[in-house]
């Protein structure tokens, strides 16, 4: 699908995002393993999160949908149903590696399948579940399809991620469920820790904490001070788990997913004489790193209306038209804000000086490669742009121009340049563009509602 997108001279409204994507796709994995019947409220509508509820009823488990509310009839850690064939995870990677954990700990064997996009990116789950006792093959021992054939206890182990990584992480933990003792994941910097969250919740036995030259501290509440540390390394963290117990079900609420708002808090910023509300947004400790970004360059993004639900911090976002300055973007906040760096390069292209992302080489690993394609579509609009083996040097100044750009089939490509497009100088061509509904359908209706008020 081609979308064409022209420059606006306003963006206004109070508007809501969908549910965020990761806490929708845990929410159903615990509850089909819990027991008891969970209540997902603001289930994520996009394609990635439908494919999970699709995955689990060929697992046997009974799911019920009713408008923006998912009920899951959990069939306990092992009542899942060998399926009648290959597992479908389509493009969905968080869906392939989390629920890999899952099966590794049944006992039987399961194929894992994606599109041709999932099948070009690395499964680092297949290590540390076969050293916990799962039988697990993929091409070159990385790439799917996956085939599992799961053991039952599990061995418990202690893994240490090369790098951070919150679907690794998870795979682990999940695994760590049908382990005899405690399973534990080292990360150098902390990711996002909905997972550990989550499992609090469904009753699980969970504990974060510093480790720091052979010590270690509990986490407590230092997590959000010490994530807002622009860059920089640190003490690594680690999350550990009991198994061997059982899940119970919960009722959860699904905040709006700051990666999608991620992108109307660029358009705000860079759109002149822009104000835009966004209700009811997960601003989770490790996810809000873009916010603070965003106003260490210069943006005026503001919080409101802060409470508490299931354990995840939610707010109002308030964005104006803001005239924005170059930063570095680098270290311990890549991973707390790596699905939002293409919108961030966009939002760099528009600020006065230059902008330097390093640390990032993870996004050459997602739908596309995430590097070369905005690197690519940049040029194509006129910015000077150098690509970095792990990031990219933004010259900045604005003045983009418009042009025709690829989504290279990543939802993220398309919707960081439809923002781009709000400022170009002429017509804005998106190929591609219907790989937004991955994450956020309806999304390019929303930019056009806010620019017509």
């Amino acid at each position: 699908m081609r979308v064409r997108i022209s420059p606006v001279r306003k963006l206004r409204g109070v508007i809501s995002v969908p549910g965020d994507k990761s806490i929708s796709h845990r929410a159903a994995l615990l509850g089909a393993i819990a027991e008891g019947t969970t209540e997902i409220e603001g289930f994520a509508p996009g394609r990635d999160p439908r494919t999970t509820l699709e995955v689990l009823e060929r697992l046997g488990v009974e799911v019920e949908r009713e408008g923006k509310v998912v009920r899951i009839h959990g069939l306990g850690l092992r009542g899942l149903k060998p399926p009648d064939g290959p597992l479908w995870a389509g493009n969905s990677g968080t869906l392939m590696k989390l629920i890999s954990g899952i099966l590794a700990g049944q006992n039987f064997t399961s194929v894992l399948e994606g599109d041709e996009s999932l099948s070009r990116r690395p499964m680092r789950v297949v290590e540390p579940l076969r050293l916990m006792g799962a039988e697990v093959s993929a091409l070159d021992d990385l790439y799917p399809p996956l085939k599992i054939r799961g053991h039952f206890p599990l061995n418990p182990i202690r893994y240490a991620l090369p790098v951070p990584s919150a679907t690794v992480k998870s795979a682990i933990l999940l695994a760590g469920l049908y382990a005899e003792g405690r399973t534990s994941v080292e990360e150098p910097a902390p990711s996002r820790d909905h997972t550990e969250r989550m499992l609090e919740a469904f009753g699980a036995e969970v504990e974060r904490r510093w480790i720091r030259q052979g010590r270690s501290e509990d986490l407590g509440e230092e997590l959000d001070r010490r994530l807002r540390r622009a860059e920089g390394g640190g003490p690594r963290v680690q999350v550990s788990v009991e198994g061997t117990g059982k899940l119970e079900a919960s009722k959860v609420v699904v905040p709006g997913d700051i990666s999608s708002a991620a992108f109307l808090l660029v358009a705000g910023a860079i759109v002149p004489k822009s104000h835009i509300r966004i209700k009811d947004v997960g601003l989770n400790p490790t996810r809000r790193a873009v916010v603070d970004v965003l106003r260490r360059m210069g943006a005026e993004v503001r919080t409101e209306e802060g409470r508490m639900i299931c354990g995840e911090p939610i707010v109002d976002l308030v964005v104006r038209g803001s005239e924005l300055k170059g930063t570095r973007i680098a270290g311990s906040v890549i991973p707390n804000l790596i699905d939002e760096i293409p919108v961030l390069a966009v939002a760099a292209a528009c600020a006065d000086g230059e902008t330097v992302i390093r640390d990032a080489e993870e996004l050459r690993a997602k739908e596309t490669d995430r590097i070369r394609a905005v690197v690519e579509n940049l040029r194509r609009m006129g910015v000077k742009v150098g690509e970095l083996r792990d990031g990219m040097v933004i010259g900045g100044g604005g003045n983009l121009r418009g042009a025709t750009v690829e989504s290279f089939g990543d939802h993220r490509i398309a919707m960081a340049f439809a923002v781009a497009g709000l400022v170009a100088e002429g017509e804005t061509v998106i190929e591609g563009a219907e790989w937004a509904d991955i994450s956020f359908p309806g999304f390019f209706r929303t930019l056009e509602d806010l620019s017509r008020r």
